[in-house]
């Protein structure tokens, strides 16, 4: 028997004959190859629909799952960091507020206790220095950042007490010195009597003088010598217009023989006031002003006080 293969391209058929030796080899290897490559394709079928069948769709959905627990989880982190983050911003604004508040105590006191301003400036940071250190720190994490904000935060509101403390003591020695009676109630004039024991002007006879006497111009300025209310204004037999002003602390003080009282009674008065101008009215020889200073009801030596200011 004779076989003959065609093929496409036209060339010269192949003509096989069964009595040939050769012929049954050939068909034999030829059949072996073709059932060889089907029984491979039938092997990637059957295997790819094994997997298919072994598929739990159970474990699909553990699968989804775990996907999307995951997707939560990542922004349940996100929420938390951002969390921490509004938190550290918070902390922040807290700090700068407290800075704030210290830096303005600061200047307060550098004004009120006349430092110098280049020594103690606190609209600057301070200088600092220092070589680098060779030691190889590790890097600082969340709960270290935490920490020291919070003992940062203690510190700053810890001096700021202080220095509102500190304030609150320079103020009330500030308004202490200015309700002390000191330096001299005239602006021109020079002293013409001291306080003591003197000859009486007008009998001659040894008198105690309870002041000391400002001689001046008629009309000059009659000034406070220290803050305080106005107890007296008017006239009083011996004194002829005079002014009293409390300064607290038991102080007080006295202004007499004024042409004319220019506050009235329950007047506040500042130092260096001006509260009445110089006259002669009352008992007196000629326009002055006598000044008495009174501690706890009784008349001390107004020199003392004068003194103070030099």
């Amino acid at each position: 028997m004779n076989v003959i293969l065609f093929n496409k391209s036209g060339k010269k058929p192949l003509n096989l004959n069964s009595s040939h030796p050769g012929f049954y080899i050939s068909m034999l290897a030829f059949f072996l190859l073709l059932s060889t490559a089907l029984m491979s394709v039938g092997y990637w079928i059957g295997g790819v629909v094994q997997i298919n069948k072994s598929i739990d769709p159970m474990i699909v959905q553990e699968w989804k799952k775990t996907v999307e627990s995951q997707k939560l989880a990542l922004a349940e982190s996100k929420k938390n960091t951002q969390a921490h983050v509004d938190a550290l911003s918070r902390r922040l604004g807290e700090l700068q507020a407290h800075v704030y508040r210290v830096d303005a105590l600061g200047s307060r006191l550098t004004e009120m206790a006349k430092l110098d301003k280049g020594e103690f400036n606190f609209t600057q940071a301070p200088a600092l220095g220092g070589p680098e250190s060779s030691m190889d720190l590790p890097p600082a994490n969340s709960t270290d950042v935490i920490a020291a904000l919070d003992e940062l935060t203690r510190q700053l509101q810890d001096r700021e007490q202080q220095l509102s403390i500190l304030e609150s003591m320079m103020l009330y020695g500030e308004l202490q010195e200015k309700a002390l009676p000191t330096g001299r109630p005239i602006k021109k004039g020079w002293m013409s009597s001291f306080y003591g024991m003197r000859n009486d002007p007008f009998s001659g006879k040894r008198d105690f003088h309870k002041g000391v006497d400002f001689a001046g111009k008629m009309g000059a300025d009659v000034i406070s010598v220290a803050t305080g209310v106005v107890t007296w204004s008017g006239k009083r037999y011996g004194y002829g217009n005079m002014v009293e002003i409390d300064h607290g602390n038991g102080y007080a003080t006295r202004y007499a023989h004024n042409s004319e009282n220019l506050v009235k009674l329950g007047d506040k008065i500042k130092k260096g006031q001006l509260i009445a101008k110089m006259g002669s009215s009352g008992r007196s020889t000629g326009p002055h002003v006598h000044f008495e200073v009174v501690k706890n009801g009784r008349v001390v030596d107004p020199l003392k006080h004068l003194a103070a200011t030099r």
